[in-house]
């Protein structure tokens, strides 16, 4: 999979001390986005599903966001790692410019496995006219911060 950089003790990216992990490649071109280059999969570095978890597992304290670029975009590897970090008890929060609504019905089996490891989902696409500095997690007031962890046990995703 495609990785642009990841980093450890973030405490803007999701509740708590996180390490971050930035994917390439991403299909909603935000204005204003804050990472631009993340765009472009070719821009990000080749790693393995081995690699990813062992730079996360470095850090043991910190808990996981999945962002990008857009997670969503590599959904068939990245649910693989959301899958193994899981296993060490990682709460995991994920960032997309995908709507719940979309990922729900979207035709990609990926996207929806993905959905099912993930605790919080922050989505919607950056809107530059909507954007919010006073927003705790989240850069625009179109987007919605969404606690995942119960909608599994009641069959919604």
């Amino acid at each position: 999979m495609k990785v642009m950089n990841i980093i450890h003790d973030s405490v803007v990216d999701g509740e708590g001390l996180r390490t971050v992990i930035f994917f390439a490649g991403c299909p909603h071109f935000c204005k204003g986005c804050h990472n631009p280059k993340s765009w472009n999969i070719r821009n990000g570095t080749e790693m393995s599903v081995d690699e990813v978890i062992e730079e996360v597992a470095s850090n043991p304290l910190t808990d996981v966001t999945l962002s990008g670029g857009d997670p969503f975009f590599q959904a068939k590897e990245v649910c693989q790692v959301a899958k193994r970090l899981k296993k060490l008890q990682k709460n995991i929060w994920a960032y997309t410019g995908y709507t719940f609504e979309q990922l729900l019905a979207s035709n990609d089996p990926y996207k929806q496995e993905l959905l099912r490891y993930c605790d919080v989902l922050v989505d919607g696409p950056f809107i530059f006219e909507e954007r919010d500095l006073t927003l705790k997690f989240y850069g625009s007031r179109n987007q919605r911060i969404i606690d995942l962890s119960h909608l599994d046990s009641v069959g919604l995703i």
